[in-house]
Formats: structure tokens, C-alpha cells, sequence
């Protein structure tokens, strides 16, 4: 199994992006996926920028992956996915349809994004297709539901057309609203926000009367509370993932690459056991409560 390092889903200052990114090429991820996924108000990197970094940084012995917006409200922000969707040289993750619906009409192949509601081997076959090379399973399906999925792609004679990718750890991105939760949660409005997610380099906490910490607010998208960890569970992905994808929120995440590319390269008797900790979660995976541990 390869690993991923996904799209940083928080807004950060550009500097201590690219800096992040330098650090990256040198690490354990096979893949690297940069862009903006969120919101296009962020604009410390603007399209140019991110395009630039993704071309310098496919020099090195990595695969960059440029990743599109999962919710657009506005013609300006089909005009950028566009512009992505056209830089000549760096492949695509898709978030959205009206990428999908770009990269279909000029024949480029593309990753279809956890943000695309795709649920079954029949959607897949008609994106595999459209040119998808790799599909990255939303977030909240079991491995019971891959499996059967994978088996009927099996019973298609396509299942050898696309890889599989797997969300394995970070907080999970669940929802995207018109609305800006960052910018409400300090009585702003979302026209008048002054970019406020930047103070929240890993997202707000949003608890329960009972304090349990159950979403993270990143601007309009709303994230799992607890940190998604599947790295106990790499025996349960064999014959059904070809890659494990790490969810950076701070230079941290690269030790957890490691972490995963360590436990990746032992006997499946040799693995070490990993003490999830309680702000930790894996239920998804065994098809029970989200915030559940197995």
C-alpha cells in the first residue's frame, strides 16, 4: 500500500505552507495532494501559487496531486477549478462534478475526492469512464461496504481500472454548508468574515452541554470532533486499499506518515498495537458510531 498526504484543510498563512510542503517532499508520502478544498476567500496562496508550488514540487520523486473545491457558489470559482483542471502538467482531484465535468470534456484523467457522493460499483463505473483513475471512499463507509463494493467491481471486470484510497487519519471532513460556522461562532457575517479561519490553524472546537468535543469548525466545513485513526486496522485493508491517506493539520502529520510507513512494512504478526487516545476514533471503519473506538 502506498501513502497520501491529503489537501491541508485549514486556512494557514502562505509561508508556513510552503514551508510544510518543502518538509513534505522529504517525507514518507508517496503522493501529495495541495490545493484549496474549503473556501475561495482564502486566498494566501492564490490559484497561480498553488499551481507554481505543484510544478516545482512534481520534480521530485513524488506524485502531486492538485485538489479542486468541494462546494462552489460562484462562476469565479468554476473559472479557478478550470484554470487547475488546465495547468499542463499536474494531475487532479475532483471535489466536485463541475470538475469532473471539465476534466471529462478535455479527456484528462483525474482522483474522484472524498466529497463526491459516490456509494456504489455502478457509480463507478460510469466515473472510471469519464477518465477516474483513483477513488477515494467518502469518509463514512465501512469496510463491510468497500468490500461489497469491491466485489461487485470485481463481478464488472473493472476493479483493475482504478485504485482505491483511503481517508486513514485526521479529523473527518463530514459536511460543507453556504453558511461560514468560523465566522458565526464570533458574531461575523460570512461576507464580512476578515478571514477569521487563519486564527484557527486546526480549526475551532465546537463541544457538547456535557463537553465532548464533537466537530471542529473550519469555516463552512464542518469536521469529526475526534481524530479518525485506522492505523490498527491495516491488516483489515489488504486486497481492498491501495492507499492509506494521512490528513495533515500540523508538521506533527509527517511523523504520523512514518508511523503509518512503519507499521505498513512489518509482518502482519510483527505489527505493533497502537493505544488510540480518547479524543481518538476508528467506528466508521467497523460500521458503528463515528466517534466509537473498536
Amino acid at each position: 500500500m502506498k501513502l497520501s498526504l491529503g489537501p491541508i484543510l485549514y486556512y494557514w498563512p502562505k509561508q508556513q505552507t510552503i514551508d510544510f510542503y518543502q518538509q513534505a517532499i522529504n517525507s514518507d508520502a508517496d503522493i501529495i495532494y495541495l490545493g484549496e478544498t474549503v473556501c475561495s476567500k482564502r486566498r494566501e496562496l492564490k490559484t497561480r501559487d498553488w499551481i507554481e508550488l505543484a510544478k516545482s514540487l512534481n520534480k521530485h520523486n513524488k506524485e502531486i496531486v492538485l485538489s479542486t473545491m468541494a462546494l462552489l457558489e460562484a462562476p469565479s470559482e468554476l473559472s479557478v477549478i478550470r484554470k487547475l483542471c488546465e495547468n499542463g502538467e499536474v494531475s487532479i482531484e475532483a471535489n466536485d462534478f463541475g470538475a469532473i465535468q471539465l476534466l471529462t470534456e478535455k479527456k484528462l484523467p483525474f482522483v474522484c475526492g472524498p466529497a463526491i457522493n459516490c456509494y456504489n460499483a455502478n457509480t463507478l463505473k460510469i466515473l472510471v469512464n469519464q477518465g477516474m483513475q483513483r477513488w477515494v471512499m467518502p469518509v463514512e463507509l465501512s469496510r463491510d461496504w468497500l468490500s461489497n463494493i469491491v466485489e461487485d467491481t470485481h463481478k464488472m471486470q473493472f476493479r483493475d481500472q482504478f485504485e482505491v484510497e483511503l481517508f486513514a487519519h485526521g479529523h473527518l471532513p463530514l459536511a460543507y454548508s453556504a453558511r461560514c460556522f468560523t465566522a458565526r461562532s464570533e458574531n461575523k457575517a460570512k461576507d464580512d468574515c476578515g478571514l477569521t479561519c487563519i486564527n484557527y490553524p486546526q480549526g475551532r472546537i465546537a463541544s457538547t452541554q456535557e463537553d465532548q468535543q464533537v466537530f471542529i469548525l473550519n469555516g463552512i466545513q464542518t469536521l469529526s470532533g475526534y481524530c479518525y485513526n485506522l492505523i490498527n486496522e491495516l491488516h483489515s485493508m489488504q486486497g481492498l486499499v491501495d492507499i492509506i491517506r494521512i490528513s495533515p493539520d500540523s508538521t506533527s502529520s509527517l511523523a504520523t506518515v512514518s508511523a503509518f510507513k512503519k507499521q505498513i512494512n512489518q509482518l502482519p504478526n510483527q505489527q505493533q498495537y497502537w493505544r488510540l487516545d480518547s479524543l481518538q476514533c476508528n467506528g466508521y471503519w467497523h460500521n458503528i458510531a463515528g466517534l466509537a473506538q473498536s
